[in-house]
């Protein structure tokens, strides 16, 4: 991948992870107001966050060392935000269909992350 298409994939992808986040809001807002709704909302809300977060630090990061470390935070957060979509799923607080599309978007986050530390490290 040349120089001008790494550029590009970046910024689409921070406005893809910055997404996540907002869309995360979004279904943060329609839960149920019951704690244990808000208590797994919140930490859906942290790691969904993190996320975007992380991935534009990931953007700016100075070295191959601290672009390594920032894309593997990125892949825990986003594997941890599916971790609270499948817990929101399984205790029955909100239904598949309503997370398909968010859980389907962490993986695929995760996917891709996972996959650009993989090549880093080979490097």
């Amino acid at each position: 991948m040349e120089n001008f298409e790494r550029i590009e994939f970046a910024e689409a992808f921070k406005k893809r992870t910055k997404k996540f986040v907002v869309d995360n809001i979004k279904l943060f807002r329609q839960l149920p107001k019951t704690e244990e709704a808000k208590i797994i909302g919140r930490q859906l809300l942290r790691s969904s966050s993190s996320v975007g977060a992380n991935y534009r630090v990931v953007c700016r990061a100075r070295s191959q060392a601290e672009f390594h470390s920032k894309l593997s935070t990125v892949v825990e957060e986003a594997d941890e935000s599916a971790f609270w979509m499948e817990v929101l799923i399984e205790a029955e607080i909100v239904k598949e269909g309503e997370l398909a599309f968010l859980l389907k978007e962490a993986n695929e986050i995760l996917k891709i992350t996972a996959a650009s530390r993989k090549t880093v490290s080979t490097k």
